[in-house]
């Protein structure tokens, strides 16, 4: 793993485990991040992007699309990449906690 890839990974560690009920297994052989049993983010397997669990995807495409986008695989689904070279920490905290918010039980959302 790349030292650039690896301290995204820490950084993404260090926010989501705060949140209640985080897990991290491996999905396609790289680090996901689950909200109970559901799967909120993961690292694509090149390394560099972050696949990312959105119900405002078209937002974030039409605000920066070299840093924002989806491939045909996941044109059907709600999560887009996020490139790790571009993203500020701040936007990444954000989309974070909003995929952890869209994936978590009306429960869990009570404890935040």
């Amino acid at each position: 793993m790349k030292d650039k890839t690896l301290l995204a990974l820490t950084f993404i560690r260090n926010f989501v485990f705060t949140l209640p009920e985080v897990s991290e297994r491996l999905s396609f052989e790289t680090p996901a991040f689950y909200v109970q049993k559901n799967m909120f983010a993961r690292l694509k397997e090149g390394e560099e992007e972050l696949v990312v669990h959105t119900i405002e995807r078209d937002k974030w495409l039409k605000q920066d699309p070299l840093t924002f986008y989806i491939t045909p695989h996941f044109q059907n689904y709600k999560y887009m990449m996020v490139n790790l070279d571009r993203v500020e920490p701040a936007v990444l905290k954000e989309l974070l906690l909003a995929a952890w918010t869209n994936r978590a039980s009306k429960k869990l959302l009570k404890l935040i």
